[in-house]
């Protein structure tokens, strides 16, 4: 099923073992070689068991679409003004989608670019924990281990696509919402 820019679609997230986790609606921007972006509006609500938040700034996030499972096993949100981090990058199982929604395990570690361009690795401890306590296969610890490690060096080096390649997207996210 093809998806054109402005679609509704879904993002859901799980935990290891299908335990809920965060789901929002998003609407489809566009593909370009490194992915599908998609944009969180103003306004969006994220929710989880327990805890629901409404967006304050624009978001603009990418599925990975090429390479390896390694290049592809993460989801990455960029922040507009306004945000509490530039860049959030959830390491996953690989993304896919079915229909227009995009689904994917949150393997619990994160590489984060703070407000003051400090990038750094988050929620080791929780992944260190989850691993052994959910029982996490040696290849999925692999592939997280790695993705983070490859994410890591993208983002504090600044190489595509975290090298401002959402920017135009931010723009295709303002044609259609304002």
């Amino acid at each position: 099923m093809a998806l054109s820019a402005g679609d509704a679609v879904r993002v859901v997230m799980t935990k290891w073992g299908d335990r809920p986790h965060w789901e929002m609606d998003a609407l489809y921007l566009g593909a370009d070689h490194a992915g599908d972006w998609i944009a969180f509006p103003v306004g969006t609500v994220m929710s989880r068991p327990g805890v629901s938040v409404t967006t304050t700034n624009e978001q603009v996030g990418l599925v990975p679409s090429a390479g390896t499972a390694v290049g592809r096993a993460w989801l990455a949100t960029f922040h507009g003004p306004g945000g509490n981090v530039w860049t959030y990058v959830d390491m996953t199982t690989v993304p896919s989608w079915h229909g227009h929604t995009v689904r994917a395990v949150d393997l619990d570690l994160d590489v984060v670019e703070g407000l003051d361009r400090v990038v750094y690795v988050d929620d080791q401890d929780e992944f260190d924990e989850h691993r052994v306590e959910l029982g996490y296969p040696r290849e999925v610890v692999d592939l997280a281990m790695a993705t983070r490690d490859l994410v890591l060096t993208a983002v504090r080096d600044k190489h595509p696509p975290f090298d401002g390649s959402a920017q135009p997207w931010f723009d295709v996210l303002h044609s259609l919402t304002r």
